[in-house]
């Protein structure tokens, strides 16, 4: 079974069998394929005598979501669960564990959470997490320090970032997120209904010259190792656990792109709430929490941040007084804009979300999809002058008013 090919659930389950010390010899094993996502196969192999359980995910040679006329390279397992131990070695708890990795089947064996539900869904049915603020905000503190010229040795970082070079998974990212929405591109889905909104953003040049500014710092600013596509898809969540999964996008770029995603995807579900709030007091509240969780990511992030910088420092200039104000600023500014570009790729680019797109009632996901870009627009706009997270909370609710 070395030879790279797509496994079969009674492969996946022969496999298993191989790994040392999970499963009892001989035991009956059962395997369900459960990826939903658009790159991969997942299979779900649990021992039913025992109960333990455990996931196989394996990467196709091309996106799921579009067929083998879009090849895409297996390298991106290796970048996906050496990313994955990089996060569990800085934030065990937030992260699954990975048993082991198969290079010849382009194969991640690691820890199973079905006991966690995907965030996004959690937020659909309207549940809070009181936890998650705490937890994502040390995860995006440790992360991006730790992984940074800040908080590791340069020479040593230079080296990582060879590492991760993730040339094809960027391209993804550099063109449904940085070009196509705002351009007539056949990779956009656009409802007739908000056709006159998108119409305007692709005819907007000064939007444009503040894509191409966060597009340039994309392409070019290796900050710190990211997730690279963290948003509430790839976070597992229950009442008083936070996982972050499926960081194959993973490469070095500016801070605020992580940080960004998960505001983005908040704010999305915020707009979304045309749709799922039953009256005005019911949505109010349910914004309120989404913001709320917004500014105490933020605070938890830079709040640990700066301690770690203060205590574990790697560079002398850096602790230059005034320096770390401004490094602080700057990664906040690019958090705005990259919020905002995340946020309007998500309602006409060509992954779209379930937040807005499952809403019954057109009316409503019509309204969804219009305030999600109007926020997404100003936030772009905005991004160089930003002083404070408030004000992106302020950009949201004036959009809702």
């Amino acid at each position: 079974m070395s030879a790279y090919h797509p496994l079969t659930e009674s492969e996946a389950i022969a496999y298993a069998r191989k790994l040392p010390d999970l499963f009892q010899p001989d035991s009956e094993l059962t395997s369900r394929e459960i990826g939903d996502g658009n790159l991969n196969l997942v299979f779900h192999i649990s021992e039913p005598s025992t109960g333990k359980s455990i996931i196989l995910k394996q990467a196709l040679p091309y996106a799921k979501v579009v067929g083998e006329s879009w090849p895409l390279t297996l390298d991106r397992a290796r970048i996906e669960s050496e990313a994955l131990m990089i996060q569990e070695s800085l934030c065990p708890d937030l992260v699954p564990h990975v048993y082991t990795y198969e290079p010849d089947l382009a194969l991640t064996v690691m820890q199973d959470l079905s006991d966690h539900i995907i965030m996004r869904k959690g937020l659909i049915e309207r549940n809070k997490y009181p936890l998650f603020a705490g937890h994502i905000g040390t995860f995006l503190a440790r992360t991006l320090f730790y992984t940074s010229d800040l908080g590791m040795n340069q020479q040593e970082k230079k080296e990582r970032v060879k590492r991760f070079i993730n040339p094809e998974l960027c391209k993804i990212t550099e063109d449904l997120i940085f070009d196509d929405p705002y351009t007539d591109s056949p990779n956009n889905n656009v409802r007739p209904a908000i056709r006159d909104a998108v119409a305007a953003i692709w005819q907007d040049t000064g939007l444009h010259l503040e894509v191409a500014i966060l597009r340039e710092k994309f392409l070019t600013h290796t900050q710190a190792l990211l997730h690279g596509d963290l948003h509430t898809g790839s976070i597992f969540i229950k009442p008083d656990s936070t996982k972050v999964i499926d960081p194959e996008f993973a490469y070095y770029g500016p801070m605020g792109f992580d940080i960004g995603a998960v505001f983005a995807n908040l704010l999305l579900n915020f707009a979304a709430q045309e749709g799922w709030g039953e009256d005005e007091a019911s949505r109010q509240d349910f914004r309120d929490y989404l913001t709320g969780t917004i500014r105490d990511v933020w605070e938890t992030f830079e709040r640990e941040f700066r301690e770690l910088w203060n205590q574990h420092g790697t560079d002398r200039i850096a602790t230059t007084p005034g320096y770390q104000d401004w490094y602080m600023k700057e990664v906040l500014r690019d958090t705005f804009g990259f919020t905002g570009s995340k946020m309007v790729r998500r309602v006409h680019g060509l992954a779209q979300v379930a937040d807005i797109n499952q809403i019954q009632d057109e009316a409503a996901k019509e309204r969804a999809q219009r305030l999600a870009l109007a926020i997404g627009t100003a936030l772009i706009q905005f991004n160089r002058q930003a002083s404070s997270i408030g004000e992106m909370i302020d950009i949201a609710e004036k959009a809702v008013k």
